[in-house]
């Protein structure tokens, strides 16, 4: 079994940054994705990175504000994010899968294990 545990949410105002972390026990995990779920909106993909480490996928609404990347012992995965707005704002819940096809990545109900997510308020 796997569990995921976010952290690193706050209130932050318009472009300051955060990073998110998102920590795996049980086991090291391949394919690793970040998703934001705004009040009253569906959960939107934000960003992936592959299993081999290396690939990064991004959402459009990200416009190369977020970088995802993991440590060396590949247990936790960073979303750092930059120049943050308003419409950022919502709970990120990271998602693992170890059957995901690269066509897929985007799509959430093929992720096999998620965190509880971490909120993110950005706010003047």
């Amino acid at each position: 079994q796997v569990e995921l545990v976010e952290s690193g949410g706050g209130v932050v105002q318009p472009g300051d940054s955060l990073r998110l972390s998102c920590t795996a026990s049980g086991r090291t995990f391949s394919t690793v994705a970040w998703f934001r779920q705004a009040p009253g909106k569906e959960r939107e993909f934000v960003a992936c990175l592959w299993r081999n480490g290396v690939n990064t996928y991004y959402g459009d609404s990200i416009r190369g504000r977020f970088t995802i990347s993991r440590d060396n012992a590949k247990t936790t995965v960073y979303l750092q994010m930059n120049n943050l707005v308003p419409e950022d704002t919502a709970v990120y819940s990271c998602a693992a899968g170890n059957r995901l096809i690269l066509s897929s990545i985007r799509n959430r109900d093929l992720y096999e294990y998620w965190g509880q997510g971490t909120q993110v308020t950005v706010s003047s």
